[in-house]
This record gives structure tokens, C-alpha cells and sequence, in this order.
């Protein structure tokens, strides 16, 4: 016989399916706030609905039963009150007619009188009339539970509630009969004025029809409260879904699409509530992860790309040294595969490299670097610039080491030539024969000095480095300095103090380089002391040569003065040898003669002697209208005896420049000298030609100018740039050493000025002298120099 199928165990059954269904529904309800919150709120309705319909039962229940024993009572009252003439009158048969018509009622069950001794006396069934009822019954029992019995008593007390024999509910009033003047007074009567209660009156009332009525409304109550319930069921789970269910599936499919990082394109929810706003806020919030979402696809294809791509070699191993992974250019050039041997792959060895970082970083759990010299294929050495990097897991456990090799073998060899270049350009330093002086661009301390700077200064470099570099100068020299050097402009001439105290003087040049850590002033100072002296030799023999050229002129121009003095002697000689005294007037005037013939022949002696001596190179303002006007002064004599007219042109109020007088008048003298002998040889190779000298000296914003033109035969273009060479010269051989206009050039250079020639041949030449103003008090002049001569080398 075939075993009947098992629809429990069959696997896929039928009931296995309704189960799995079943499974699915409460988990899919399980799992839905809107499910949850649908029944929840059910529950809570029907709950509340249910209680208020329970409530209202009982409401309704009380107000019945309180209306239907005030129908009672006054039922009660109007029979006692319609019985009161029968019983007055002692008509019992009326009585008994009376109380059979109300008990005819539908409603009512029984209408009994009790005398005072419990017998029932009327009744609407006639079976029970002479009936003795207990008086412990319940409804004697309310009154008669103390002596004497209660005479009054409320309706609730009088009122109870039974089921009778058919199990129907019942309602019993008791209405005491009272003894009143009417029933006492009567002769025929036998009840004494103190009894106050006869009899009473039962009457029990059916609540069938009551009880229906009150179940019909319940029935309705229950219906209606159902309906409401279920009506703001639907009502609910309708807005719930419309309001809340539909917007959170909404974004529910957005917080997918965002998370899957595909598929969000905006999410339109145009409630104006708090769903609403969380759906705006969810839009914006998609948006701004999709932005960062492609952000951080850029930056990881970018750092992908830089791992690729980086130039220097990575990998990645494990605790065995097995390469995980590794990037583009390990793999060109060393062809590994992924769990081979890191030290096989690099090196070609059998075990780990003695130090290997990736073991110590594995063992510590902290970053490493190294150098490593490998051997290439090619048999040659290579150099390896090695660090490490741990990678740990979740749980903060070295799990993999991550290794950056560098090939540095290109920068060793660099390393290596920077070495030898820094010791042969070290080597250059020390002995380049300038001192070298490195200077801090801040404080300006001498960082660093050569040794041809201990030699010139006599001091040691070990005392020189972190001394401050203005402290070399003279005390008086210091001021104004710093600011020069700042501005790196060239000083030609500054007078610095050796260790012995000695003075020397220097070029300094400044420049600025870089340095190791910062940029710093590089300073060359050349000692220029011994050039100074011989400038200085040479410019005093120009002087004495100028001097000797113009002995006889300057011998003519004193012999005017020494003449007149002779001629006013010789007159006064004269007057004195006779009697008569001559004329005070004539006296004072002869006297003030001498005396001025004899202050000018002093003046011109004074002058000569000046220009004579050596030059103390004091710098100090100076107006170089006023120098011109004196070199002319001394030289217009040598002029005039040679019919050479001058044009002078000197504008007032020029600025000072910041000069020495002195020297300036030995450029000017050179200048004046240049253009006679220009002059005087134009005219005897061209008869009748013009001879006048040009002057003019006027201020050109920051610059005060001086121009000496002649009108000789000018300068060929291509001679131009060697006229203020040394030794250089047009003249005849005997006429001209060629250093005039050399040192000429010197000096006027020494006070940052320039001087320059324009001419062209046959229209003469104008040589342009120009200097800058002298600046302001508080800082120093234009190339500034101290004095020379006597001081030099300390000599007195």
C-alpha cells in the first residue's frame, strides 16, 4: 500500500509555501514602520473607541434606570394618591379594581398594599391577596432592620433591582403609606393619631422592554463606534501612506541610488512639512555626496595614477617579505609576480638583506629609511634611497609593510661632483687675493671670510666670523654705511681699521648670494691703499706740472699788483721830501691802494699754495659754481695774454654736490688746460679762427652739471673712448704726459659723478662734467670718502 504524502514534510509543498509566505508577511511587517505604526495607531483607536462606547453604555444604562425609577416613583405616588379615597372610605372592592386596572400595564408585574402587619391587602393578582409577607424579607427588611422601623427613607434605599423566576430583570419600588389627619381623625377610623405609617405600597416593575431598548442601543453604539473606528483607520493608514509611507519609500530609493552611488537624479518632494524638509535636506545632502562621491573617484584615480606612475619604485609585502602588490614601475623593471620574495625580486638573494627595514618595521611598528647599493644587470653599482611604512587592520596590527625605493644613484654621482666642485671653489675662496667677507642679510655679522681677509685686517678668521662688518670701519666712517651696503651700491673708497688699529682703505662691492639655509651679502673688499698713494703722487705732479706751466703767468698776474704798490711808494716818496705834508685824503687813499694790491697779490699766492698742496680728499659740500669761478680766476690770466675769450655761465642757487674743493679745481684746471692747447693749435693751423672757451654750470634734477667748451678741432670718433686712458695724449711729444684727463676722470668718478665728451671734428669739443646733489644730513654723501695723506698707514 502506498504511504499517504506528508504535506508537512514535503519540501515545497503547499503548506511550506503558505508558510514561507506567511514568514515573508509578518517579516515585511516586522520590518515596515508604516505597517507598524498603522496598527499601533488601530489598536489604540479601536481601544479608545471601545472604552468611550463602554463608557457611554454605562452613561446611557445609568440614565435609564434613574429615569425609570422616577417614572416609578411618581407611578408610586399617583396610585397611593388615587387609592387615598377608597381607603378613606373604607371601599375595598374600588380599591382592589383600582390597583387590578394600573397592574394591567404591560410593564408592570405586581401592584400589592401591605397593611402594617405584612399582609398583602390589594393586589393585581388576586392569589396573593391575604398573603403575610416576612418583614426580614428584602424589601420589608429596609425598613424594619431596626426598631421601630424607619418612617422615612430615600428612593434608592426603597428601590431594588432582582430577576425573577423566568431569569427577567425586575425593578421593585416600596411607597410607605402615611398616617395623616384625614385617616386618625375619623371616628370610624382605628388608627391613633401617633402611628405615622399604615401600610405600604410594592409595586415591581419589568425591565425587559428597558434592558431591549438599552441593548439595541448598545448594539448601535458598538456599530457606529466600529464604523468610526475603522473609517479613522482607513483615514490614517491613507494619510500615513499618502503623507508619510510613499515619501520614506521615496527616499528610501534615493538613500539607495546615493549610497550605490548610481541612479540619483533628484528627489521631488513638494510637501510643505517636515517630510518635506527631510526630503529637500536628503536632495541636497544626494547631491553633495554624489559631488564628493566623484571627488573621491578623481582623487582615488588620481593617487591610483600617482601610485602608477610615481617616479621611484613601491611595494607592498607581507610578514613573509611576499610582494602583495606592487606599481608600474617595479614592475617593468624588476618583471616580478605577486608572492615572490622581495629580496629575490631585488637583489637576487636567498635570504633577507642584513637591516632589512621591512623586518625592523614589522618588529617596531614605526617607519624606516636606508641607503642600499645593489648590482644591476649591467654589472654596475646602484644606489637605493629605501623607506618604510607600516599598514595596519582594523585592529591596529601590522598587517603589511609598505616599501618606497628611490634610485638615487644619478644624485650619489652628483653628491660626489658637489663635493669636489664645493672643495675646489673652497680652495678659490681662500685664496683669491681679495678679502671675501659673507654677511647676514639681517644683522649683517660676518658669517664667513677667506683668508686673504686675516691677512689684510691682521686679525683671525676665528675672531672675524660673528663680528659685525661695520664695526671695520672707522668710528667716525660707520654712520650711513649700513644703508649703502643694504642697497648694495658700490663703495670705492672706505677707510677700514686693522687689529693694530692701523688704517687702511678698501673698494667694497656687494652682492647678494645664496647660502645654506638663507640668503646672505657677499662683500669684497680690496685694499686700495698703496693705488691711493699713488694717485695721489701722480695728481700732485700734475699739480706742480700745472704750477710750472703757469709761473709765468702767474708771475705777470702778481707783477700787476707789486707794480702798483712801486708807483704809490714812488709817489708818496715824493710827497714826503718836500715841507709840506701831504693830504690825509691822498694819504688814506694811497694806503687803501697798497694794502688792496697787496691783498690781492696775497690772494693769488694763498691761492696758488692751496692748489698746490697735497689733498686731504675731505668730503664736505662743496658749490661747484664757486670752484669753476676760482680755477678760472687763477687761470684767466694765461687767457688773456693769449686773446682766448671765455664765456662764463654759472646759474645761482645751484645745489651743493659732496666733493673736496681742491680736486674739483685740478679737474677743472686739466679741463681749462686741454682746451687752450686745443685752441691755440686749431688757430695756427687755421688762421683767423675763433678762440673762446665755454663755461656753464647749471642743476639737472638729482645732478649739478658743468660743461667746458672750446672751439678747437675737436676729437675724432675714434679716439673718443681712449682719451681718459692714462698716458694717452694728442699732443706733441714734450707737451703732455697724457695723465690729465685720466686722473681728471679718477676724481670725478671717486664722488659718483661722470664726465663725458661731445664732439665731432672741426666744431671744437664740450666736455660734461656731473655730479649728484648731496643728499640730507642724516645719511652719508654720495661715495663719501675719508681723508687720506698724512693719516695713511698711521704715519703723523
Amino acid at each position: 500500500m502506498a504511504r499517504p504524502e506528508n504535506n508537512h514534510a514535503a519540501p515545497g509543498g503547499p503548506l511550506t509555501r503558505s508558510a514561507a509566505a506567511a514568514g515573508g508577511l509578518f517579516t515585511r511587517i516586522r520590518r515596515s514602520l508604516i505597517t507598524k505604526l498603522a496598527i499601533i495607531c488601530g489598536a489604540a483607536l479601536m481601544f479608545f473607541f471601545f472604552l468611550w462606547s463602554s463608557l457611554n453604555m454605562e452613561a446611557m444604562e445609568a440614565l435609564s434606570m434613574a429615569n425609570t425609577v422616577s417614572d416609578i416613583d411618581r407611578l408610586g405616588t399617583t396610585i397611593i394618591l388615587g387609592l387615598h379615597d377608597s381607603m378613606l372610605t373604607y371601599a375595598p372592592d374600588a380599591t382592589q379594581e383600582i390597583v387590578r386596572n394600573i397592574g394591567t400595564q404591560r410593564a408592570i408585574k405586581s401592584i400589592r398594599v401591605y397593611n402594617k402587619r405584612g399582609e398583602v391587602k390589594y393586589s393585581n393578582l388576586t392569589s396573593e391577596i391575604g398573603t403575610v409577607t416576612d418583614i426580614k424579607q428584602e424589601a420589608c427588611y429596609v425598613c424594619h432592620r431596626v426598631e421601630p422601623p424607619l418612617a422615612h427613607l430615600d428612593i434608592r434605599e426603597r428601590t431594588r433591582i432582582f430577576t425573577d423566576d423566568a431569569d427577567r430583570k425586575c425593578i421593585g419600588i416600596i411607597f410607605p403609606i402615611g398616617n395623616d389627619a384625614s385617616c386618625s381623625g375619623d371616628p370610624c377610623h382605628v388608627h391613633p393619631p401617633g402611628k405615622k405609617i399604615l401600610g405600604l405600597l410594592d409595586m415591581v416593575v419589568s425591565l425587559e422592554a428597558s434592558q431591549a431598548n438599552l441593548d439595541r442601543f448598545s448594539r448601535i453604539n458598538f456599530l457606529m463606534a466600529l464604523g468610526i473606528a475603522a473609517a479613522v483607520f482607513l483615514i490614517l493608514v491613507l494619510c500615513l501612506h499618502l503623507l508619510v509611507n510613499r515619501p520614506v519609500r521615496k527616499m528610501m530609493r534615493a538613500t539607495r541610488a546615493i549610497a550605490a552611488g548610481v541612479g540619483f537624479e533628484g528627489l521631488d518632494l513638494r510637501q510643505a512639512d517636515e517630510m518635506g524638509e527631510l526630503g529637500r535636506a536628503i536632495n541636497a545632502m544626494g547631491r553633495e555626496v554624489l559631488i564628493k562621491q566623484a571627488e573621491l573617484a578623481r582623487q582615488m584615480k588620481r593617487y591610483q595614477d600617482l601610485f602608477e606612475h610615481v617616479p621611484c619604485t613601491i611595494t607592498v609585502q607581507d610578514r613573509d617579505l611576499r610582494l602583495i602588490s606592487y606599481n608600474r614601475q617595479f614592475a617593468d623593471e624588476f618583471h616580478a609576480r605577486p608572492g615572490e620574495y622581495c629580496y629575490k625580486v631585488y637583489k637576487g638573494l636567498d635570504a633577507p638583506c642584513r637591516n632589512c627595514p621591512v623586518i625592523r618595521t614589522f618588529e617596531d611598528g614605526a617607519p624606516h629609511a636606508t641607503e642600499e647599493i645593489t648590482v644591476a644587470k649591467d654589472g654596475g653599482k646602484r644606489s637605493f634611497f629605501v623607506s618604510t611604512a607600516p599598514m595596519t587592520d582594523a585592529a591596529g596590527n601590522v598587517n603589511a609593510v609598505m616599501e618606497i625605493s628611490l634610485d638615487i644613484t644619478d644624485s650619489k654621482f652628483l653628491e660626489e661632483e658637489l663635493e669636489r666642485s664645493r672643495r675646489k671653489y673652497l680652495a678659490i675662496f681662500s685664496c683669491i687675493p681679495t678679502a671675501l667677507f659673507v654677511l647676514d642679510r639681517d644683522s649683517l655679522t660676518i658669517l664667513e671670510c677667506n683668508a686673504t681677509a686675516e691677512e689684510v685686517y691682521g686679525c683671525p678668521q676665528s675672531e672675524l666670523i660673528g663680528r659685525g662688518f661695520l664695526e671695520l670701519f672707522a668710528d667716525r666712517d660707520r654712520e650711513g654705511y649700513e644703508r649703502r651696503i643694504r642697497g648694495q651700491a658700490a663703495i670705492d673708497r672706505a677707510r677700514h681699521q686693522k687689529k693694530t688699529g692701523e688704517v687702511i682703505y678698501v673698494s667694497i662691492r656687494i652682492s647678494t648670494a645664496a647660502f645654506p639655509g638663507s640668503q646672505v651679502y657677499l662683500v669684497s673688499a680690496t685694499d686700495i691703499t698703496r693705488r691711493l698713494e699713488t694717485e695721489q703722487q701722480l695728481i700732485q705732479a700734475s699739480k706742480m706740472a700745472t704750477l710750472g706751466e703757469m709761473a709765468t703767468s702767474v708771475a705777470h698776474e702778481l707783477n700787476q699788483p707789486l707794480t702798483v704798490i712801486q708807483t704809490i711808494a714812488d709817489l708818496l716818496s715824493r710827497k714826503t721830501r718836500g715841507e709840506a705834508s701831504p693830504p690825509k685824503e691822498l694819504f688814506k687813499e694811497m694806503a687803501e691802494g697798497i694794502g688792496k694790491h697787496i691783498a690781492r697779490a696775497t690772494r693769488i699766492i694763498n691761492h696758488m699754495r692751496e692748489f698746490g698742496r697735497k689733498s686731504e680728499m675731505k668730503v664736505e659740500p662743496v658749490d661747484l659754481g664757486e670752484v669753476l669761478s676760482r680755477t678760472l680766476e687763477l687761470f684767466s690770466q694765461q687767457l688773456k695774454v693769449r686773446n682766448i675769450a671765455v664765456a662764463c655761465d654759472i646759474a645761482p642757487d645751484l645745489p651743493p654736490v659732496a666733493a673736496e674743493g681742491n680736486r674739483l679745481e685740478q679737474v677743472f684746471m686739466n679741463l681749462l688746460i686741454n682746451a687752450r692747447d686745443a685752441i691755440e693749435d686749431h688757430a695756427a693751423a687755421t688762421p683767423g679762427a675763433a678762440k673762446r672757451i665755454g663755461l656753464r654750470v647749471f642743476a639737472d634734477n638729482d645732478w649739478v652739471t658743468a660743461e667746458v667748451t672750446d672751439t678747437g678741432a675737436g676729437i675724432a670718433p675714434d679716439i673718443q673712448d681712449k682719451v681718459f686712458e692714462p698716458f694717452f695724449t694728442t699732443k706733441a711729444v714734450g707737451k703732455g704726459t697724457g695723465l690729465g684727463l685720466s686722473i681728471s676722470y679718477g676724481i670725478v668718478k671717486d664722488y659718483g659723478g661722470a664726465i663725458d665728451i661731445v664732439s665731432e671734428p672741426g666744431q671744437g669739443a664740450r666736455f660734461v662734467v656731473r655730479l649728484p646733489r648731496r643728499e640730507g644730513e642724516d645719511g652719508p654723501p654720495r661715495e663719501a670718502v675719508a681723508p687720506l695723506g698724512e693719516t695713511v698707514h698711521g704715519n703723523k
